[in-house]
């Protein structure tokens, strides 16, 4: 019996070895390429944590908010930067627990990231700016609006998805799965398993794009990085995400919202039109537009095609 038990631990040690060897190789090799250089922009020190963000350009500011995912970054505006800045002071930021910013073992919630972008806008650009967010973003700036009638002056969002994806929240299993995601070996290899670099390459290509073929390496390999720096805590916001921490109710925010939104909508993601609705029917100042050959970021896919909307969302009165 004591044998048997011996055994027992000695696999289960040896198991635990080589999870971790093998966790620190993704970490390792995943970063590799250094395509998310930190030295291309600075930090701004939110209340949790030191968050990337760059600024370029001249004119009035913009910001630019990706989509919350441990995958995501910044980089996903890199093939619309450049245009932009000719017209605006651009602001990119990494929010927390992504790409370059700080990962730190919290639970994420809604409020987290509300009050980030209030406190990002009020001390660092230091006024009213038009914001553009992608996917499940558009809460954040929202509610961050909802919050201070002074703080934007209007948003853009490309590709959000339905107003009733908001309405989850934590319940009796939430605690459970983000437990388990935040084990230090075995929450870990879930999490590397979750973003490896195929899963990875999955969703970019039936998801992200509507023309799989145009995913290059060179984007894979920034999602891959931006999910595995700081060795994996992104495995943070995963956890939180899993468990509906992130989510907030938005429709109460849509129906007091008192500067103009504007939803794009990729003709490629199923039920388009029913999400673009599902905002538009909340208030009079929210218009939509749709984008064809394009999926969740059109930045990325068909960035003419979006500027050209965006420059009249911009433009107009």
């Amino acid at each position: 019996m004591k044998k048997n038990v011996k055994h027992f631990f000695l696999l289960t040690a040896l198991a635990a070895g080589t999870i971790h060897l093998a966790n620190r190789f993704v970490d390792m090799t995943a970063q590799m390429k250094n395509l998310l250089k930190s030295q291309n922009g600075e930090y701004f020190e939110s209340k949790n944590g030191k968050v990337f963000y760059t600024k370029r350009g001249s004119g009035t500011p913009l910001l630019l908010i990706h989509e919350l995912n441990p995958i995501a970054s910044s980089y996903e505006w890199c093939r619309v930067m450049k245009k932009l800045e000719k017209d605006h002071t651009v602001y990119t930021l990494d929010l927390l627990g992504c790409g370059r910013s700080d990962k730190p073992y919290l639970t994420y919630t809604n409020y987290l990231y509300v009050q980030l972008i209030t406190d990002f806008i009020q001390h660092v650009i230091g006024e009213k700016p038009d914001v553009i967010t992608t996917g499940n973003s558009v809460s954040f700036a929202v509610l961050a609006q909802n919050v201070n009638k002074s703080l934007m002056k209007r948003i853009i969002a490309i590709n959000p998805p339905d107003i009733h994806e908001f309405e989850h929240t934590p319940d009796q299993f939430s605690a459970i799965k983000k437990t388990l995601l935040e084990l230090p070996i075995v929450g870990t290899f879930i999490y590397n398993v979750r973003t490896h670099e195929t899963m990875i390459a999955k969703e970019l290509r039936e998801r992200y794009f509507c023309k799989p073929q145009l995913v290059s390496s060179k984007m894979l390999d920034a999602y891959y990085e931006a999910a595995h720096m700081q060795s994996s805590h992104g495995k943070y916001l995963l956890a939180s995400m899993e468990g509906h921490y992130t989510d907030n109710t938005i429709q109460h925010a849509l129906k007091n919202l008192d500067i103009p939104l504007s939803i794009i909508e990729s003709r490629c993601i199923p039920h388009a039109v029913s999400i673009a609705d599902s905002y538009s029917n909340q208030n009079s100042l929210i218009e939509t537009s749709y984008i064809s050959n394009a999926g969740l970021t059109p930045q990325l896919e068909v960035p003419d095609k979006l500027l050209s909307i965006v420059h009249m969302f911009l433009n107009h009165k």
